[in-house]
């Protein structure tokens, strides 16, 4: 697809979105996964992060850091155009080599780390704000933000800036054995966006948590296609429903062992036939009667 205009630009977002929406289907999001791995990059990730960049930016740090926040800034005018109010990316990370540490972290160095993380992230939050635009980090392994510790963390460096706001993906907290429920219980109010997707952990006596380098298929903690895994989505979709979640249920496949198009192909009704309407009225409300305060008194004799 090719246009002079620019993508961020109104027109260009309105004529993708009818093209898209004449084919029966929606835009739910844009993602800058990438280019928000690219705000903070540890050195000893230089060479592994550098093609997420273009070329002219690579073995460049600041000029890939600025093309990357450059990127996020315009992701929000187009996410506002598109009609979308979220939008989801990673944090990128300057902590996750210490975070097993040995030799044990310096005192001082995790507050350091995330007012950094927070410096780079400042204004492009603003940005969003600008829009009203939520920015969703994705809770992953990986990145600064991986569990609930982090994302206050890092919340609370920015000063709790209203845009700082979650992905939910069950699928990465199964990897590292986290109560994916309680989470929801702990932060309904942040999630914003949920990504569907399956996972398993089965420990062995040679592997655990760490993976022991091992390819997908061979690790104790894998992905895999929905309803072939451990997630417990009936209590996801219970809850999100009891918190009000009024979000998309987005369907992520990274099976590895299913094939992509059987994955998509069972996981759409999958997601479907969990999708719960929730109930205007409690079933027992017959018995109730209206408010009667006089009648509550003699009740409780009174």
């Amino acid at each position: 697809m090719t246009s002079k205009r620019p993508p961020t630009a109104k027109p260009y977002c309105d004529e993708l979105r009818g093209r898209v929406e004449a084919c029966g289907v929606q835009i739910t999001e844009l993602s800058t996964h990438l280019q928000g791995q690219l705000v903070a990059v540890h050195p000893a990730y230089d060479l592994s992060f550098d093609g997420f960049a273009p070329a002219e930016c690579r073995n460049n740090p600041a000029a890939r850091t600025a093309w990357a926040v450059q990127q996020l800034k315009w992701a929000a005018k187009a996410s506002r155009n598109l009609g979308i109010d979220v939008h989801v990316t990673f944090s990128g990370a300057l902590l996750w080599h210490t975070v097993y540490p040995w030799p044990q972290r310096p005192q001082g160095l995790v507050e350091t780390g995330f007012g950094e993380l927070a410096k780079r992230w400042l204004p492009i939050l603003n940005a969003f704000d600008e829009v009203g635009v939520d920015l969703c980090y994705e809770i992953h392994p990986g990145e600064d933000l991986h569990d609930g510790v982090t994302f206050e963390r890092f919340r609370e460096a920015t000063g709790n800036h209203k845009r700082v706001n979650i992905l939910y993906d069950p699928s990465h907290f199964v990897l590292q054995q986290l109560d994916y429920l309680a989470y929801i219980d702990i932060y309904h109010e942040f999630i914003k966006m949920f990504h569907v997707k399956d996972a398993e952990f089965n420990a062995t006596g040679r592997s655990g948590v760490y993976g022991g380098y091992q390819g997908w298929i061979d690790r104790p903690g894998r992905f895999r296609s929905l309803g072939d895994g451990q997630v417990d989505f009936i209590s996801i979709f219970s809850k999100l429903a009891q918190y009000d979640y009024d979000g998309w249920a987005v369907l992520e496949w990274e099976c590895c062992i299913k094939d992509s198009e059987q994955g998509a192909a069972e996981g759409a009704p999958f997601i479907e036939n969990h999708i719960i309407k929730v109930t205007e009225r409690a079933f027992d409300d017959f018995a109730g009667g209206q408010p009667d305060e006089a009648l509550n008194r003699r009740m409780l004799g009174l």
